[in-house]
C-alpha cells in the first residue's frame, strides 16, 4: 500500500494561521487550475485524516468534497457524531497511525492519502509516508501552525519533480523511502 502525502504551504512553511485560519490558502489565487490535485486524487482509493481536519472541513458548510471513503482518526468521537449525510462516507477509527494504517492494508486498500497537519507528521515521525507533494503558495503570513514538526532522526527524502504554476504555485515531489 502506498501511503501519500498532497498538502499546500505558505513561503514559510505554515499551513493555517495561529488561529486555524486558511482564508489566505483559499484566496492566494484566482486560477482555475488545479495545482495537480485531481490527478493525484485519480490514484487514491482512501482519505485517512484527524478529527481537527474533519471538522474544519464541516465548518465550511459544503457538501462533502471527497470521492473516496474517508477514515477520521479520533480519540473524542465517534461515529454517532458524523451528521447523517456523511454515515456512509465517513468512518472513525481510534488507533496509532501504524496500527490503521495496516488494518487498511489488510482490508485490500492501495494507496492512502494523509489528510491533515498532525496526521501528516505522525507519517513522517513514524516514516509511513511513502510520496509526498508539497506545493509551496507563494503567501507569507508572518505566523502560523507548521507543517512540519519534530521527528526522532533525520528524513532523506529524494526528489522525484517539480512543477512552476503560473499563478506561482511552486510544487515538488519526493519519495520518502
Amino acid at each position: 500500500m502506498k501511503v501519500k502525502v498532497f498538502i499546500a504551504t505558505s513561503l514559510e512553511g505554515f499551513i493555517a494561521k495561529k488561529d486555524g485560519d486558511i482564508s489566505w490558502l483559499t484566496s492566494a489565487t484566482d486560477s482555475t487550475d488545479d495545482h495537480g490535485y485531481s490527478a493525484f486524487m485519480s490514484g487514491i482509493d482512501l482519505i485517512l485524516m484527524g478529527r481537527a481536519t474533519l471538522e474544519k472541513l464541516l465548518s465550511f458548510g459544503i457538501e462533502w468534497p471527497y470521492p473516496v471513503k474517508t477514515v477520521v482518526l479520533s480519540h473524542q468521537l465517534s461515529s454517532a457524531d458524523l451528521p447523517p449525510e456523511l454515515q456512509d462516507k465517513v468512518e472513525i477509527r481510534q488507533g496509532a497511525i501504524a496500527d490503521i494504517l495496516h488494518q487498511l492494508k489488510q482490508q485490500g486498500y492501495k494507496a492512502v492519502y494523509l489528510d491533515g497537519g498532525n496526521i501528516i507528521q505522525q507519517g513522517l515521525r513514524h516514516q509511513l509516508v511513502d510520496e509526498l507533494t508539497l506545493t509551496r503558495i507563494p503567501v507569507l503570513i508572518g505566523e502560523g501552525i507548521p507543517l512540519f514538526g519534530a521527528l526522532p532522526a533525520d528524513l532523506k527524502l529524494q526528489h522525484l519533480e517539480t512543477r512552476v504554476y503560473q499563478s506561482g504555485f511552486v510544487q515538488s515531489r519526493y519519495s520518502c523511502k
